[in-house]
């Protein structure tokens, strides 16, 4: 080697046989222009020789640095221990790779990678030290860029109030952030993120779909889900795709992509909450109205009713006084008075069925059982507490639309609720527990069961309790009987079935199934 100390071919080469044909000049050309900085030192680590890469790396040219100790590149930054650590294993022949801040000639500063070796003789003694070493700096700053990035992302991944969850294509969690974990610790059984991302895909089954097929985004997809004793969960949700490139090494010049799936949820229970408070307000003083009409109905119905039957009477008494008389019928003044009750009857009938206020076709749109039952609930709060009845409510998370009247659907519910209540207002009931439960019943109809811990219905009244003004309570009790009745209008008119479970003891549990629509 011509720049510095010659060093003697002898003591430079220890090639094996197979490089026999490949003279020295070879190896001195191939160090030369090699694009790694690399230099040769005597074991007090005095420069011998160094390459052009050296001088381009550091700013100093071969003369500068020939015979100057390696030191010259310190900053004095460097820990002490790193050069411990590099002599002690080169004290055992051993070679060291690590990092160090060197100092170009120009002051200014860089991150070498550097890796130093023992060259050994043939006894196996040192003889100098082979330095090789990289400017990693622009590498480090951009790990350290990237590292940094992550480390905010995540910062902000995992302090978001908005719970957020990425799944692959095949809907596993790929991680998720500690707002979701709390939500799925409240909504799910067993607490698990799993459990979450199948309860959110049931209520997005469409929109999910749309994204993992399509990268489709959606947003503002509002679920709710309804606790039974807690309040209601309201959330809005947004999903988008996120392409990331395949990082094998065998598909560098053929990348493919893959899709992973971001969803966020943001509770908006509160803000609903107060809108179904003010609603509730409204609600309060629409049901007070449609129960007084309601009650008027009742009340012309049940007049038509009892005046029916007399009406009856007179007529089919006037038929057989008709055919008793014969001729004589046209001057028979009893004939003629019983006539003029039965057309004053029928008048009266007329007068009263035209008095009965109509009541306005209401259109069928998508309606959430739960919500309604919660707000009857709701209403009936007062009258619960003054009849000390503890309530027990535990609707289905996932409840599919039932497509139908929903101001008429309410008013089954309220009726349900209210006839449970009366059965448990007498003194004799001590215990006073009301049970209600929604679920999907063989992936069809929509399923409601109202329990109460009241005296029951016996089994040869289960059918006859839905007939109009036919009631069990004593005679001296007011009931006008009409409320089943109407219940079961009610569920007829949605193409459902109402019941009474015979089997439940003690008490008695009210059955409603209602189809419900493909939307839900």
């Amino acid at each position: 080697m011509t720049q510095g100390k010659p060093i003697p071919d002898t003591e430079m080469s220890t090639a094996p046989d197979s490089d026999a044909g490949l003279v020295p000049e070879v190896f001195q050309q191939a160090v030369e222009h090699a694009p790694m900085a690399i230099s040769i030192t005597d074991l007090k680590a005095n420069i011998l020789y160094a390459n052009r890469a050296f001088s381009s790396t550091t700013g100093y040219s071969s003369a500068q640095v020939i015979g100057q100790n390696e030191s010259m590149l310190s900053n004095g930054t460097t820990p002490r221990l790193v050069y411990q650590a590099l002599w002690s294993r080169l004290a055992q022949k051993k070679p060291w790779s690590g990092v160090l801040v060197n100092r170009r000639r120009d002051s200014s500063l860089y991150l070498a990678e550097l890796t130093v070796a023992p060259v050994l003789d043939e006894h196996g003694q040192t003889i100098y030290y082979l330095g090789m070493h990289r400017d990693t700096s622009d590498l480090h700053e951009l790990e350290q860029r990237v590292s940094n990035q992550r480390l905010m992302i995540e910062a902000v991944f995992n302090s978001s109030p908005a719970a957020m969850v990425v799944l692959d294509c095949q809907r596993r969690v790929v991680m998720s952030n500690p707002s979701f974990c709390q939500l799925a610790g409240e909504l799910t059984a067993d607490g698990s993120a799993e459990c979450l991302v199948t309860l959110l895909h049931d209520n997005l089954a469409a929109p999910i779909e749309a994204l993992v097929s399509h990268g489709a985004t959606f947003s503002g997809k509002e679920i709710s889900f309804d606790l039974g004793g807690r309040s209601p969960r309201w959330l809005a949700c947004h999903g988008m795709a996120i392409h990331i490139e395949d990082e094998r090494a065998d598909v560098f010049f053929t990348p493919g992509e893959e899709r992973y799936l971001l969803l966020t949820l943001n509770d908006i229970s509160e803000l609903r909450q107060k809108q179904q408070d003010s609603q509730l307000h409204a609600l309060k003083a629409l049901m007070a109205e449609e129960e007084l009409l309601d009650g008027m109905r009742e009340t012309f119905n049940g007049a038509i009713h009892r005046l029916q039957g007399p009406v009856n009477l007179i007529n089919a008494a006037t038929r057989m006084l008709e055919r008793r008389l014969g001729d004589k019928a046209e001057n028979d003044p009893v004939l003629a008075a019983m006539r003029e009750a039965s057309a004053a009857g029928m008048e009266a009938l007329e007068n009263l069925g035209g008095s009965i206020p109509v009541r306005l076709a209401e259109a069928k749109l998508p309606v959430n059982i739960n919500q309604l039952i919660r707000e009857v609930i709701t209403l009936r709060t007062d009258c619960l507490l003054a009849q000390g009845i503890v309530i027990d409510w535990q609707p289905a998370l996932r409840l599919p639309w039932v497509m139908g009247a929903e101001s008429r659907l309410r008013n089954m519910i309220k009726h349900l609720i209210d006839n449970a209540i009366e059965a448990m207002s007498t003194s004799q009931i001590s215990l006073r527990e009301l049970f209600i439960s929604t679920r999907v019943e063989n992936r069809q109809v929509v399923r409601m069961e109202i329990s109460d811990s009241g005296p029951g219905v016996p089994g040869e009244l289960a059918l006859k309790v839905f007939q109009p003004f036919f009631s069990t309570k004593p005679p001296h009790k007011a009931a006008r009987g009409m409320g089943l009745a109407m219940v079961q209008e009610i569920v007829a008119e949605h193409a459902g079935t109402v019941h009474i479970d015979t089997g439940y003891h003690p008490g008695c549990r009210m059955v409603v199934e209602l189809p419900f629509s493909a939307a839900g």
